[in-house]
């Protein structure tokens, strides 16, 4: 009987609205090609920092969803985010994910090419 008094902290953290990073600028300019290089790299190796597979498949797909997809994904998964840009999220179990800006957003000197 005790439904009146429990909390949903957790719950609540996992719902927090996602949105994208902030802008930011690379160290130097670089072009789509070496952007895509980065993310790939990231991707590659995430798994073995720690961590389950699985959530960092999720949160690969969020990141390269749009934010209402992105949104539905960390829900399903049951992500726990601290920071709503998905810079730092944790899953169930307590295990802390940190994803670089880099592979949520562009930077704000992307070389376009044409």
């Amino acid at each position: 009987m005790g439904c009146a008094g429990s909390k949903r902290s957790k719950g609540d953290e996992a719902s927090k609205k996602i949105r994208k990073p902030k802008p930011w600028k690379h160290t130097e300019a670089i072009t789509r090609e070496q952007l895509i290089q980065m993310r790939d790299e990231f991707w590659d190796t995430a798994p073995h920092y720690g961590g389950r597979k699985e959530i960092w498949d999720a949160l690969r797909a969020a990141a390269e969803a749009d934010i209402t997809l992105s949104q539905a994904i960390v829900e399903s998964a049951g992500i726990i985010v601290q920071s709503a840009d998905l810079t730092i999220c944790y899953d169930e179990r307590g295990a802390k994910y940190e994803l670089p800006k880099y592979v949520l957003s562009d930077p704000t000197n992307l070389i376009q090419q044409t």
